[in-house]
């Protein structure tokens, strides 16, 4: 019986696998990028998307196929893998699902959303259920491809919409490792009070954009306790986790940050320790969005 699944990114299955198994949950099988398992669901770093009541279903032909598939609810995200034909007939029997590219800062959709895919043509594996209201946990964006310096604002775009919060007009930030600035652009546009912390210079255009100001320093350099208290501190440094943990604690234990959002960098193999460490954190959000590389984002609101 599959009591969970619990769909990776493309190529990051094996990080999935372990922090599986470092949790005790048994993956009995691979269907593509989506782990199988006999064991009640629990929280996932690694996984775009987390099928919390799976049920096998019966799928003598397309039409019964669909008809089950209604018979539970409206809405139906696939995860196509195997049998293409079969399963593109049965998702043009459902009714579509609206998929279009979010306006940052537009919400999360609300409604509610299940998955399925075929495991063999004739029988499917469907969860009325998931955790991400998103299609496979991918989450796109109507994308600005001129005004930022890189596309890094757009996992911080993703962050702040899987966290359901962001920085409001007039609201302090402090942008660690910010050089070239694609976050400090993104915090900007939102009317947010930016300061830019790097040893490397801010693209000019952002550094000029109001609210910007820019500080040619190691993030690292800082003391928390001699510093401004700002309402979020951001990271994208490029620096092993363990050193962004003690960091992050420090401005925590001064008391001189409210919000943070940062990017756990691995080099090399996954630190799967610091990770949990960072997870431990009273209030933590730790994930693998659709936008991060080899990279977790950890969220943790005040």
């Amino acid at each position: 019986m599959i009591r969970s699944a619990y769909l990776a990114a493309e190529g990051f299955e094996g990080d999935l696998g372990e922090e599986l198994r470092r949790a005790g949950v048994r993956v009995e099988a691979w269907h593509g990028r989506l782990a199988l398992t006999p064991d009640a669901p629990v929280t996932a770093a690694w996984a775009l998307d987390v099928w919390t009541d799976p049920r096998e279903i019966a799928v003598p032909s397309v039409k019964a196929g669909a008809d089950a598939l209604r018979a539970i609810q409206r809405n139906w995200a696939h995860y196509p893998l195997l049998h293409h034909r079969r399963s593109a007939l049965l998702a043009e029997r459902l009714p579509p699902v609206k998929a279009r590219p979010l306006v940052f800062p537009e919400p999360a959709p609300g409604g509610h959303l299940g998955a399925w895919t075929l495991l063999a043509p004739d029988r499917m594996l469907a969860s009325p259920t998931k955790t991400s209201p998103f299609v496979n946990g991918e989450v796109r964006f109507a994308e600005d491809r001129e005004g930022p310096p890189s596309r890094a604002y757009l996992k911080l775009w993703e962050a702040l919409t899987r966290i359901g919060h962001h920085p409001q007009p007039g609201e302090t930030c402090l942008d660690l490792g910010a050089s070239p600035g694609g976050w400090t652009w993104a915090l900007a546009r939102l009317g947010a009070r930016v300061t830019a912390v790097d040893k490397a210079p801010l693209d000019p255009a952002i550094a000029a954009m109001p609210g910007v100001s820019c500080r040619q320093e190691s993030a690292f350099a800082l003391d928390p306790r001699q510093e401004v208290p700002v309402d979020w501190l951001f990271s994208d440094i490029i620096c092993y986790p363990a050193r962004l943990l003690g960091l992050v604690q420090k401005w925590m234990e001064a008391g001189a940050a409210r919000n943070f959002v940062c990017t756990l960098k691995f080099q090399g193999d996954t630190d799967h320790d610091a990770a949990a460490a960072f997870a431990a954190i009273p209030g933590a959000q730790v994930f693998h969005g659709f936008h991060n590389k080899h990279e977790l984002t950890f969220a943790r609101l005040a």
